[in-house]
C-alpha cells in the first residue's frame, strides 16, 4: 500500500457500475456531498467522468490526508478540499443538490445511520438526489450467502456494525420526505438505492 495514497481494491471493481447510476441520476445536479469518502478514489473517478459536478469529499479527520493525496494527484478542477465530517455532528451548510455514499451504512452504528437521514434535509437544496451504494437485507433476510458471511465479519469487528435492512433504511428516508425512485441490483450482491428530495 502507498501510505500517501491508500488503495481500496473494491473501488476498481465497483466504480463503473456506480458511475452508470450517477450519470443517470446526477445528470441535472451541480454539487455533490460525498459522505464517507474513504480513500478518495471514488471521488476522483466520478469527478473526472462527470465534469459538470462539483465534488465535495467528507470523512473523519484521520482519513483526510489520504483523500487529500488522491485529490492532489488527480488535480481535477471540480473537486473541492475534503471536509471533516462526523454524521452525528453538524453538517456543512446547504448548497448541495446531491448526496452520494458508498459502503458506509453497515460501518456506522444504527444511531449514526438515523442521524445521517435526520441531517440530510439541512444539507440539501430541492430538488435533490440521494444515492447510497452497498449491501442490504430484504425482509430481514440476507440476499446471498456471501452477504451473510460479510455480515458476520462486520459484527466480529464491532457489534455496532452490520448489513442494514432495506425496509428500515427506507423508513428513515420516508420520515425526512425523501422518495425512493430506484433500487438497482449491482455486482457482488450490492444495491444502489436512489431517492429524490
Amino acid at each position: 500500500m502507498n501510505h500517501s495514497r491508500p488503495d481500496a481494491p473494491s473501488v476498481a471493481r465497483n466504480r463503473e457500475p456506480i458511475l452508470e447510476v450517477l450519470r443517470e441520476h446526477f445528470a441535472a445536479c451541480r454539487k455533490v456531498l460525498e459522505i464517507g469518502s474513504g480513500t478518495g478514489q471514488h471521488a476522483i473517478h466520478f469527478a473526472a467522468a462527470l465534469p459538470h459536478l462539483a465534488w465535495q469529499c467528507s470523512e473523519r479527520t484521520e482519513t483526510l490526508p489520504g483523500i487529500e493525496a488522491w485529490l492532489a494527484s488527480a488535480a481535477l478542477p471540480n473537486t473541492l478540499p475534503p471536509l471533516q465530517l462526523d454524521v452525528s455532528k453538524p453538517w456543512p451548510a446547504s448548497g448541495y443538490d446531491a448526496v452520494f455514499s458508498s459502503n458506509t451504512l453497515h460501518i456506522m452504528a444504527w444511531h449514526e445511520v438515523e442521524q445521517f437521514f435526520v441531517r440530510l434535509p439541512d444539507a440539501l437544496e430541492r430538488p435533490a438526489r440521494l444515492v447510497i451504494y452497498g449491501p442490504f437485507n430484504y425482509g430481514g433476510q440476507y440476499s446471498s450467502p456471501s452477504n451473510a458471511e460479510f455480515d458476520q465479519w462486520l459484527k466480529a469487528g464491532g457489534a455496532h456494525r452490520g448489513i442494514r435492512d432495506f425496509e428500515a433504511v427506507c423508513a428513515l428516508a420516508d420520515a425526512q420526505g425523501l422518495t425512493l425512485i430506484e433500487d438497482r441490483a449491482m455486482p457482488a450482491n450490492n444495491r444502489c438505492l436512489v431517492w429524490t428530495f
